[in-house]
Formats: structure tokens, C-alpha cells, sequence
């Protein structure tokens, strides 16, 4: 996609895929403590007085009542309640009702993730391996919309491994990130190019991390919305974007703070949150992006929400403000995009032909070449043993990062690292920085070869 225009707001809608999530009352209240430190009997009726703000709480009524309203605590607890939605909002019919600018479709990017190495489930997710990736992958079949993209989402195990607690850190006592991708690449021929951040939060090692491979980035969610009342969410905790541009160009961040352009490779964009309880985006957001486009600058509108709400009601109210706010815009257009396809156009990326790859196992090395420089300094290596385990090392380099001829980079199979006869299978993965994406596998079993 090419940026003919220079007058346009790039519409992304990306969705934290997480699946079904279940919330009993008792969790509903004790929610409520943790949030507003506010202790109630957990019954139906106190529920509908807060709803209905018939409860004195301090000056907070209005913020508790914003929080437990009845539409964010209303949710698609079972598949067959996702599917139902989805049934209605993957259809073409519903996709065709407000065409962008260009007569083209609305669109969406589904961020998936892996619920993995968690002990204790109170919200009753659907654990396991590939479980979100194959029902949407299902979906896109089965409503026939190969237009959407599938990107990447990821929730660090906290250390109480319980799957309802949020956690920061991408490299902790369970390190779950490589076996993902890992399974991503041998089981499903599959790597990412874009990401969405699980509780909206960059850290260190994830800032670092997505800097070897994964080029685009939807996580800066600076806002001027207030949720101070809000105690979890204050000083930075989870999503700490206090100090990143509220522009909505993306930028490419500085080596030691994720807040602030600087020289790394990857694009942050800006990605506020609708049908939640913060940093939400409003009327104002949408005339400033209009406004930069009017400008000629490079715009990417984009926003998030879960698939265990109704989106429906969501995506009703972006598209009013949308078009409430492009009829004082007659100049601009906007278009609706994939999280790859608005950082393609908006940023007006060269498009280089598709990468060609190779890899050979030679006595026991593993050389994979390339043929033009990747986005990252290396590929993701994915290695799968006989015994079931998925792991993933460092490659060797054997050429000069970035280099334009390409690159070559090798890995040794011995006892240092694993030696090949105990193993089943080797791939690797990497993006350009355009977003496209090349895997290689190698069956060892049958020495059946691919390169996507």
C-alpha cells in the first residue's frame, strides 16, 4: 500500500484477542476494593445501586459507576458468545455499512495471545497452546474476510502464575515468550510483524526485545484522560506512557526509554482504548488526527478493546465520531488499515521486493542466509525436541547486521547447546522493515524442508 494521498487518517482498529473471559460477583467487588479501596457485601442490589450511583462513596459515585457500568461488566463468557459477535461483525454486510474514503471495508487486526504458564484460572480463560490463534484463523475462513491481520499480544506470567493478575516483565521466572513464538513458527508457519502489549505495558526487556523483531509496535497510550481515583493505575503502574508524544505519528523510539523518540528501529504508534474504564479516546482525538492530516503529516488513528465485551457498540461509536468530526474536514481522507498496512502507507515505507531465504544443516550447523537486510539483527531461532520441549538460542552471525547484500547466520548443535540427533525440528523467522515476513523449517524426522 502507497500513500497517494497526503491528506489522510490511517484507521486502525486492533483488538486484544484474548478469548472468553468469566467475572463472578465476588470478583466484580473485590475489583472494587482493589481499585477504589472501597469494601461492599458483593450482592446483585449493591451492584445496581453503584451502577445507578444510589450509594455514597466518598465523592467517588460517578467514577465507581464509570468503572461497573453495565456494559464493561457484561461479558462473552464461552466461545459460542465470542462466535455470536463475531457472526455479526465479520460479516461483509456489517463491514460495507460505513466504507472509508475510498469505498473499501472496515477492517480489523486481531492481536492474539497464548494463555500459558499460569497455575491458577479464576476468570476461566481458555488455556493452552494456540487456542485463540486457530478459533480466529477458524473465523477468517469461515466469514471468508482474509483482509484482517493477525498480530501478536502477550501477558507476562505474573509470580503468582494466577491468569487474572498482570504482570510487567517479559524475562522473569517463566520466560514463556520464546516457547510461543517457538510454536508459532514450527506448528503454525507463523510469526508476527506487528504488536499490541498486554496491559498496555512496555518495559525494558520488552522494549529491547520487540526491537529484534517485531517492527511495529501499537502500545503508546499517552492521554490526558483522568483516572486518578483509580488507585491500581497510578504512578506509572501497568501502561506507563506519562511522558510520550500524543501525537498521532508514530515514532521510533530512544535505546533506554521506550517514551521517547529516538534512534531504534521500530515504529510506536499512538493507540488509545474505547469500552474500558481509562485513557480513552474521544471527539478531541479524533479532530487532533484529522487536524495533523490537514497538516500533511503522517496519521495513524488507532484504537483497542477485548473481544470478551461486545464490540459492536464500540466500533458504532468510532465510526459517529469518525464521521462527525471528516464532514469539518472536507480535504481529508481516511482509510480504514491493518496495524501493517497504516505504518506501510502513513510512513510511506519503500516497498523492496519479497525476501529470499536459504538454510542447509551442515555436518550439525544450521545456516540460514537471507538476501537482504532484515528489520532486527538477527532471525528468531525455534528449536523442537524429541521429548516435546520448544526452546530458542542466539544465532552465530556471520555477516555484518544490516549489511544491504544480507545476511548469513549459522547455530551449533552439540552438547553445548543440544545435540541434533535428540532433536525433531529447527525453524527461524524474520521480518523487514516494511513488514513482511519470511519462516524456515527443517523436519529433521523426515528432513521435509519449507521456506514461507
Amino acid at each position: 500500500m502507497t500513500n497517494a494521498d497526503a491528506k489522510v487518517v490511517h484507521v486502525v482498529h486492533g483488538i486484544d484477542t484474548e478469548g472468553p473471559l468469566k467475572e463472578p460477583l465476588e470478583a466484580t467487588f473485590h475489583r472494587l476494593s482493589h481499585i477504589f479501596n472501597i469494601e461492599l457485601e458483593p450482592t446483585e442490589e449493591n451492584l445496581r445501586k453503584i451502577q445507578n450511583m444510589e450509594l455514597d462513596l466518598g465523592g467517588l459515585e460517578q467514577d465507581v459507576a464509570k468503572v461497573f457500568a453495565p456494559a464493561l461488566i457484561s461479558y462473552n463468557d464461552d466461545w459460542d458468545k465470542v462466535h455470536a459477535m463475531l457472526a455479526r461483525i465479520m460479516t461483509w454486510e456489517f463491514r460495507e455499512r460505513f466504507p472509508d474514503s475510498y469505498g473499501e471495508p472496515w477492517k480489523y487486526t486481531w492481536f492474539t495471545l497464548d494463555h500459558v504458564g499460569f497455575e491458577d484460572n479464576p476468570r476461566f480463560r481458555d488455556l493452552g497452546w494456540h487456542k485463540v490463534y486457530d478459533r480466529y484463523r477458524a473465523a477468517q475462513r469461515e466469514f471468508s474476510c482474509d483482509i484482517d491481520e493477525i498480530g501478536f499480544h502477550h501477558h507476562p506470567v505474573p509470580f503468582s502464575r494466577a491468569a487474572n493478575h498482570c504482570a510487567t516483565a517479559f524475562f522473569n521466572h517463566t520466560p514463556i515468550i520464546f516457547e510461543i513464538l517457538a510454536r508459532k513458527i514450527l506448528e503454525r508457519g507463523w510469526f508476527p510483524a506487528s504488536y499490541r502489549p498486554g496491559f498496555h505495558t512496555i518495559r525494558p526487556d520488552s522494549h529491547w526485545f520487540l526491537e529484534q523483531y517485531i517492527p511495529f509496535d501499537y502500545s503508546n497510550q499517552s492521554s490526558n484522560d483522568d483516572y486518578s481515583a483509580q488507585t491500581d493505575l497510578s504512578g506509572g503502574r501497568y501502561g506507563d506512557w506519562r511522558r510520550a508524544p500524543q501525537s498521532w505519528t508514530p515514532y521510533h523510539p530512544s535505546h533506554d526509554d521506550y517514551q521517547v523518540p529516538g534512534g531504534c528501529r521500530r515504529w510506536i504508534a499512538r493507540c488509545l482504548n474505547v469500552g474500558t474504564r481509562f485513557r480513552l479516546m474521544e471527539k478531541g482525538d479524533v479532530e487532533k488526527a484529522f487536524d495533523q492530516a490537514q497538516e500533511g503529516a503522517p496519521t495513524i488513528l488507532s484504537f483497542t478493546h477485548h473481544d470478551y465485551r461486545d464490540m459492536e457498540p464500540d466500533i458504532d461509536y468510532v465510526q459517529s465520531l469518525i464521521r462527525e468530526v471528516a464532514e469539518a474536514y472536507p480535504d481529508v481522507k481516511f482509510r480504514w488499515c491493518t496495524a501493517r498496512e497504516a505504518m506501510r502507507s502513513a510512513m510511506n515505507l519503500p516497498e523492496p521486493e519479497a525476501m529470499r531465504g536459504s538454510q542447509t544443516i551442515e555436518d550439525n550447523r544450521l545456516v540460514v542466509s537471507i538476501d537482504r537486510p532484515i528489520f532486527g539483527p538477527q532471525p528468531f531461532l525455534a528449536i523442537k525436541t524429541k521429548d516435546g520441549r520448544f526452546l530458542s538460542d542466539n544465532f552465530d552471525f556471520q555477516s555484518t547486521p544490516g549489511d544491504p547484500a544480507g545476511g548469513t547466520w549459522t547455530y551449533v548443535f552439540d552438547e553445548q547447546t543440544q545435540v541434533l540427533d535428540d532433536l525433531e525440528a529447527v525453524g527461524w523467522a524474520a521480518n523487514d522493515a516494511y513488514g513482511n515476513t519470511i519462516i524456515g523449517r527443517i523436519d529433521l524426522l523426515t528432513n521435509e524442508q519449507s521456506i514461507l
